[in-house]
């Protein structure tokens, strides 16, 4: 399995760090949680939006990976692409938790500009 490949594994788990981040250490209420994340405030809402958004970016991550590897673009750059977008991504939730808005949009950004990469590789 490629680099990109495992990287599209990972891409795939980050939404549930994200809620887990905003679960963890909170009075949790398993019997309508998305109730209970839509009251969340502060830091855990954010990471309750981050895991959101984390959903989704993937599709389109998972799909510009698998094209690049079927039209035969080259392996070392759809490596480098894929892990771009996963340090992007990395960055992202980091930075939404925080509450850094500008350093936010330029991973979100920096992960778009990954995933059109892909694409243009494969083109």
């Amino acid at each position: 399995m490629t680099t990109a490949y495992w990287c599209v594994l990972v891409a795939g788990l980050l939404p549930y760090v994200a809620t887990l981040t905003a679960k963890l250490g909170a009075p949790y209420d398993n019997r309508d949680p998305r109730a209970w994340l839509a009251k969340l405030t502060g830091w855990r809402s954010r990471a309750n939006a981050a895991q959101h958004n984390g959903f989704e970016a993937f599709p389109l991550f998972a799909v510009a990976v698998i094209i690049g590897h079927l039209a035969g673009a080259d392996q070392g750059l759809i490596d480098v692409l894929a892990l771009g977008f996963i340090a992007a991504r990395l960055v992202y939730f980091a930075a939404y938790v925080a509450g850094i808005p500008t350093l936010r949009s330029l991973m979100w950004f920096a992960g778009l500009s990954c995933v059109l990469g892909l694409f243009v590789a494969a083109a």
